[in-house]
C-alpha cells in the first residue's frame, strides 16, 4: 500500500482486485466498480417489483436516478482527482467550527453505518433467497450462513478472487436481462410514456427505492478513493478528469440500461398479465421467454452471486468511509477498521435473519438508502463548491442545479413517506 499525494490514500480492496483493468483501455476504471456495487439483489428486486406493480409508470424515476448518480459520482471522482482526498477527509476541513465539524462527521458516520446495514440486509436476503431456491431450506438460515462466510473472507483477506468470480456471474445475469428485455418485445409507446413524471397510488416507496438502489451513498465515498489509484498524481489533471468523466458516464449509463431492462421485463411479462412478485420464482419468471425451464436455476445463481459480492463490498466501503471521516490511516488489519465492517455486517445479518417478508425487506433497505441520500448529497455539494479546495474545478451552476434538484426530490419523497406513515397524508 502506498500513499499518493495525500495524508492517507487508501488502496481499497476493489482497486486491488481491479488492477488488471490498468492494462486494458485507460478509460475503463472505477465507474465499473461503482456499477457492480449497485447492481445487486436490491436493484434486481426493486426494479422487478417496480415493473411488476406499476408497469412502465416509474421509468422516469429510474432515468432521474441514473442522471443523479452520474452527476454526484462525477463530483466525487473530481474531488478525488483534484484534491487527492476522499469525501470524508474533505469534510473534516470544510467547516471552521470544530463543533459543526464533529456534528457533520457524526451525521455522516451514522448515515453510512445505517445505510450500509440496510443495504447489507438486502444483500444477504437476496443471496439467501438464491440459495433457498437452489437447495431448499430457509432464506434466513442461508443469510446467516452467508454472513458468516463474508466475515471469514473479509477477516482473512482471501475474498478477492471470489469477488471477481461472482462479479462475472452478475455480469452474465445482466446481459441475460438485457437480451430478455429485447426478446419480450415491450410496447415502446408505453415505455416512452413512462418518462412523464407521475407517482401512482402506493408507488412512493418504490420511487424512493429506485433512487436509493442506484445512487448509493457509500459509493460517493468509495469513488473518490478509487480514482486516486487509477489516476495518480503524475497524470495531468485535465486528462484524468476527462477520462474519469467518460468512465463515469459509460459505466453508470450501463448500470441504468441493466436496471431499465429489469423494469421492462417485469412490466411486460408480469404486470401485463396482472400478476405480482412475491418470491424469487416470480422474479425468475421474467427470464422464461429466453431461458425457458432453466430460468429458475439461472436466476437463483445470479441472485446469490450478486448478494455475496455486495455483502463483501458494502461493509468494507463503510469502513473506508469512516476511516476518511475520522482521520484514520486505512489499514485492513487494524482492529478499529475491522470493527467498523464487522458491526455493519453483524447488523445486516441480524436484520436478514429476522426478516419475514424478504421482498418487502429488500425494497425497504433500498428505500432507507434513498432517505439518507439527501444528507450525503448536501455534504458533497458543499465540498464540491469549495474554491479553496478545487479551484477552477469547483462546481458550476449547471451541476449545482442538478445536485440541488436531486436533494429536493429525494428529500420531498422521503418526507412524504414519513408523513404517510403517520397518517398525515394519504
Amino acid at each position: 500500500m502506498s500513499d499518493r499525494g495525500s495524508e492517507s490514500s487508501p488502496t481499497t480492496p476493489d482497486t486491488e482486485a481491479s488492477a488488471p483493468t490498468r492494462r486494458g483501455p485507460r478509460r475503463l476504471g472505477p465507474g465499473l466498480l461503482v456499477t457492480a456495487a449497485f447492481i445487486g439483489p436490491g436493484t434486481v428486486t426493486t426494479a422487478s417489483v417496480a415493473g411488476a406493480d406499476f408497469g412502465f409508470a416509474l421509468v422516469w424515476a429510474l432515468v432521474f436516478s441514473i442522471v443523479a448518480a452520474i452527476v454526484l459520482q462525477e463530483m466525487s471522482a473530481r474531488l478525488g482527482i483534484v484534491t487527492r482526498q476522499g469525501l470524508g477527509e474533505a469534510l473534516r476541513t470544510t467547516f471552521h467550527s470544530r463543533a459543526v465539524t464533529v456534528i457533520v462527521i457524526a451525521l455522516v458516520i451514522s448515515a453510512i453505518a445505517f445505510g450500509n446495514a440496510a443495504f447489507q440486509t438486502g444483500n444477504l436476503i437476496g443471496a439467501g433467497l438464491g440459495l433457498e431456491a437452489l437447495a431448499g431450506g430457509s432464506f434466513q438460515v442461508w443469510a446467516v450462513a452467508l454472513g458468516a462466510v463474508a466475515f471469514l473472507l473479509l477477516f482473512s483477506g482471501t475474498y478477492r478472487w471470489i469477488e471477481r468470480a461472482v462479479i462475472g456471474l452478475v455480469a452474465v445475469m445482466s446481459v441475460v436481462f438485457i437480451v430478455t428485455a429485447v426478446v419480450v418485445r415491450p410496447d415502446l409507446s408505453e415505455l416512452l410514456g413512462g418518462l412523464v413524471p407521475r407517482v401512482p397510488s402506493g408507488a412512493t416507496v418504490a420511487v424512493v427505492a429506485l433512487i436509493g438502489t442506484t445512487v448509493v451513498p457509500y459509493n460517493l465515498f468509495l469513488h473518490a478513493s478509487l480514482v486516486r489509484e487509477k489516476w495518480t498524481e503524475h497524470t495531468p489533471v485535465t486528462t484524468a478528469l476527462r477520462e474519469a468523466r467518460s468512465d463515469t458516464y459509460l459505466s453508470i449509463g450501463l448500470g441504468g440500461l441493466i436496471t431499465l431492462a429489469i423494469v421492462t421485463t417485469a412490466a411486460t411479462v408480469v404486470f401485463a398479465r396482472g400478476a405480482s412478485i412475491e418470491d424469487t420464482a416470480d422474479m425468475a419468471a421474467q427470464m422464461e421467454p429466453l431461458l425457458g425451464p432453466a430460468a429458475d436455476a439461472f436466476f437463483a445463481i445470479g441472485l446469490c452471486a450478486a448478494g455475496l459480492t455486495s455483502a463483501i463490498t458494502a461493509p468494507l466501503a463503510a469502513a473506508y468511509a469512516a476511516s476518511g471521516a475520522l482521520g484514520w490511516k486505512p489499514d485492513l488489519t487494524s482492529m478499529r477498521f475491522r470493527a467498523v465492517w464487522a458491526i455493519v455486517l453483524a447488523f445486516g445479518t441480524v436484520l436478514a435473519a429476522i426478516g419475514e417478508d424478504p421482498v418487502a425487506a429488500i425494497v425497504f433497505a433500498q428505500a432507507a438508502n434513498g432517505l439518507l441520500l439527501p444528507l450525503i448529497a448536501v455534504f458533497l455539494l458543499v465540498v464540491a463548491n469549495r474554491g479553496d479546495l478545487l479551484g477552477e474545478h469547483r462546481n458550476r451552476a449547471g451541476r449545482n442545479a442538478i445536485g440541488v434538484t436531486v436533494v429536493l426530490v429525494a428529500a420531498g419523497l422521503g418526507l412524504f413517506n414519513v408523513l404517510s406513515a403517520f397518517g398525515v397524508v394519504g
